[in-house]
């Protein structure tokens, strides 16, 4: 589906950016992915797509405006310019209340969380501006964009407005044919959730939550991903997929 077509996945390393990376080059894309700690695990998903002629590990700091460039220049000597951007990378809530949140910790999620999809989608776009050939970005937002919780912030701030930058661009890149796109997930069985994964008490608990029953798993993030990065979602831009299962739904359910 994806032959001669080079994508980028950032957060690759993990969760559902390396579920992400896995399906496209499945899906024979040419995959570029940053990881920011876990060299190891990052060359790990690399290998298991192919040699370094279908994919590549790099380390970038996706809030960071000259990582992105090395990251986007290095994908370019690699395998030229990317058609295809998933934005995965990005940190979890903290668990602060306002009054105790240092602006340190508020930046640093906002810069991972919101200025690195930014980052991305704008060095993306200008790689593209001369080859008028449409391109694809799906961010991986969460529902917590619009279901917000105490302690939650930084990250729901961020989300919220990783929500606006995605409908945002897709009316600015639609006439070039540049689709933009949300993913939202729920409870994803990440190391995100990784007290969950450890604790079965726990995890049950938090399913019972869940209309569905049960949580996510990261590679059924990744074929919606893989969907609206392919030809069948032509049709498809602005727009947020919510992928939780219901659980979004039961707000103000119970009361």
């Amino acid at each position: 589906m994806f032959y001669d077509k080079t994508a980028i996945v950032t957060g690759g390393e993990s969760g559902i950016g390396a579920a992400c990376a896995k399906a496209l080059g499945a899906a024979g894309a040419r995959v570029v992915l940053t990881y920011y700690h876990d060299q190891a695990a990052a060359e790990a998903v690399a290998r298991s797509i192919g040699d370094t002629t279908r994919a590549i590990a790099v380390q970038a700091d996706v809030g960071d405006e000259s990582a992105v460039e090395h990251l986007f220049a290095t994908a370019e000597a690699a395998f030229g310019p990317a058609r295809m951007l998933v934005n995965s990378a990005g940190l979890n809530m903290s668990g602060v209340m306002l009054a105790d949140m240092a602006l340190a910790q508020f930046d640093r999620v906002v810069r991972s969380d919101l200025y690195g999809p930014f980052l991305t989608c704008r060095r993306f776009v200008r790689a593209l501006e001369a080859k008028d050939q449409g391109g694809r970005i799906v961010n991986i937002s969460s529902i917590h964009e619009r279901a917000p919780r105490p302690g939650g912030v930084d990250y729901d701030a961020a989300k919220g407005g990783l929500a606006q930058l995605t409908a945002t661009l897709a009316l600015e890149l639609a006439p070039r044919r540049i689709a933009v796109n949300g993913v939202a997930p729920g409870m994803i069985l990440t190391p995100m959730n990784q007290s969950a994964l450890d604790n079965p008490a726990e995890r049950a608990a938090k399913e019972k939550a869940i209309p569905w029953g049960r949580a996510g798993q990261p590679e059924e993030v990744a074929a919606l991903v893989t969907f609206l990065l392919s030809p069948a979602a032509d049709y498809i831009t602005g727009t947020t997929v919510v992928i939780d299962g219901a659980l979004s739904l039961t707000v103000a359910q119970g009361a």
